[in-house]
């Protein structure tokens, strides 16, 4: 399982909120085939089996952007490929959680 963690930034807009902007590109991802999405407040992660499914997802994001006016996007990305368990990231959250605590 692949999860990769990505954030987009629209450069020199008229507002200081990338809302708007990072709304349209998540819209745009929703109905991609063996992806899925977990929004954050400081980026989203996108989760598939398929490297290729999360590239193509990330090309879209970028270029919804692009075509919603603005010149310039910076998009980082952090990816976390595992072939020893097939963990979802629901799962890697309570993996986590058994570990703090309470």
């Amino acid at each position: 399982m692949i999860q990769a963690e990505i954030s987009i930034y629209p450069m020199a807009t008229k507002t200081t909120s990338a809302s708007f902007y990072i709304a349209k590109a998540i819209e745009s991802i929703q109905k991609i085939e063996n992806l899925r999405y977990q929004i954050n407040p400081m980026g989203t992660i996108l989760e598939s089996d398929n490297i290729d499914v999360i590239n193509s997802a990330t090309k879209i994001m970028m270029e919804v952007v692009h075509n919603l006016g603005i010149a310039r996007v910076e998009v980082v990305i952090k990816i976390d490929s595992r072939r020893d368990k097939h963990l979802k990231m629901e799962e890697k959250l309570d993996s986590m959680k058994k570990h703090m605590e309470k």
